[in-house]
């Protein structure tokens, strides 16, 4: 975070007019922020936090699994939002979640979760996150109750999205590109053909040729 208010200062930008940020739930990132920019409102990236209720969901799934045979290869069938899944798909999903009680508990608690980010406004969304962790801790289901932990020592920051609406998802984009240019080049002679790559992949620069007729 220090460098990055470093490099703003050098195009003008005080550390002050920085307002919101998103981030994941790095403690590093939230002591950064906090020194940094410190009049800034943090934002944890939702999909950060969807990545961590599906390692939940998964874990579930994985400690059942050791006792039927029948969840083997059923990974992405409880990751997977409802909608994307087959025909086939939901028809098994919703036999499983019966048949394994604690399993369809646990997606039952997945599903609901997500309904936090449609929430209109930061008082339903505390009152919505203060029922799901009731429901979580009464389920007693190890995994979710890890999760709820994690929920709470960032409360603000998760309930902040529904007035921010601001993700890293841009930013991961970008990231993603430049992840596979440094792959395919497998290594740049120096530091600048590199910078040079980014630019090109990322920066959507316009070459915008004369055009000559005869």
């Amino acid at each position: 975070m220090k460098s990055i208010q470093q490099h703003l200062e050098t195009k003008g930008v005080d550390s002050v007019q920085v307002k919101q940020i998103s981030m994941d739930l790095s403690p590093s990132f939230i002591a950064g922020a906090a020194e940094s920019f410190p009049d800034a409102q943090i934002t944890f990236d939702k999909f950060h936090v969807v990545k961590l209720l599906n390692e939940a969901m998964n874990q579930v799934r994985i400690i059942e699994r050791k006792e039927h045979n029948a969840l083997k290869g059923r990974k992405y069938t409880f990751l997977k939002n409802r909608e994307n899944l087959s025909k086939t798909k939901k028809q098994a999903l919703d036999e499983m979640i019966k048949l394994y009680p604690t399993l369809g508990e646990a997606y039952r608690l997945k599903v609901l979760f997500n309904d936090l980010w449609a929430m209109p406004d930061k008082p339903v969304a505390d009152a919505f996150l203060k029922q799901w962790c009731a429901e979580v801790d009464a389920a007693k289901i190890p995994a979710f109750m890890k999760f709820a932990n994690t929920v709470r020592a960032h409360w603000s920051g998760i309930v902040h999205f529904v007035e921010s609406h601001i993700t890293n998802g841009i930013l991961e984009g970008i990231n993603s590109k430049i992840q596979l240019a440094k792959r395919r080049a497998r290594g740049y002679r120096n530091i600048n053909n590199f910078i040079n790559m980014i630019f090109f992949l990322c920066g959507k620069l316009k070459f915008d040729y004369p055009l000559y007729f005869t």
